[in-house]
């Protein structure tokens, strides 16, 4: 029995789902690397200090993807032309490379590795990131 959805349309509030659960997956890591980075460096002054620290430090650089991925969703989202199939999907592909944490990797995949396992809330949202991805719920 067809459950009156297309395919697109599917896919569609799948990303808009896997947008969200990253944009708060993207806080927490944020947050978490600030409390290590503290551990080294010191108190960071202010929340300007800290986006500069974000933007230009090497020490967060390994998060940068994550934060030009989702305004690549939001520009997908929000286009003058409806997004495809095909577009969503490889949103979709994306993600699943983005999120896929490795002990052994690249210094991205490791330091997001590293997150999850220090830090429990990271790992539940890395849970609710992937059950999107692979359930769709």
């Amino acid at each position: 029995m067809s459950s009156g959805y297309s395919p697109l349309d599917l896919s569609f509030q799948r990303l808009r789902e896997v947008r969200a659960a990253l944009l708060r997956l993207h806080k927490a890591l944020l947050d978490s690397e600030r409390d290590v980075y503290e551990q080294f460096h010191g108190r960071i002054r202010s929340n300007g200090e800290f986006f500069q620290l974000v933007l230009e430090d090497e020490w967060f650089s390994w998060l940068r993807p994550f934060s030009q991925f989702i305004v690549e969703i939001d520009e997908a989202l929000s286009a003058k032309e409806p997004i495809t199939l095909d577009r969503a999907n490889e949103l979709l592909d994306a993600v699943r490379s983005l999120v896929s944490p490795a002990e052994e990797g690249t210094n991205r995949e490791q330091r997001y590795y590293q997150a999850i396992q220090r830090d429990p809330d990271i790992a539940l949202m890395h849970a609710e990131v992937s059950r999107w991805l692979t359930t769709g719920r």
